[in-house]
């Protein structure tokens, strides 16, 4: 069983900021995928278990941005 939830993140503005979130979220327990887009402000999680949201946004903040759950 898989999971997949998506993200509206801001202040994401070209690639390296799409890497930095990608790296961080990356590293949350249990993510297999994730899909970053600065142009659409979104981000994309895939996990073989249920998504920790509060991890998610918080990796997001590491990174130097914020996100929200759509």
């Amino acid at each position: 069983m898989s999971a997949t939830q998506t993200y509206a993140v801001t202040g994401m503005t070209c690639g390296h900021c799409e890497g930095a979130v990608r790296t961080e979220v990356s590293r949350v327990s249990g993510v297999a995928k994730v899909e970053v887009s600065s142009a659409m402000g979104r981000l994309i999680v895939t996990a073989g278990e249920q998504i920790d949201d509060a991890a998610v946004i918080a990796a997001v903040e590491e990174a130097g941005y914020a996100a929200t759950r759509n």
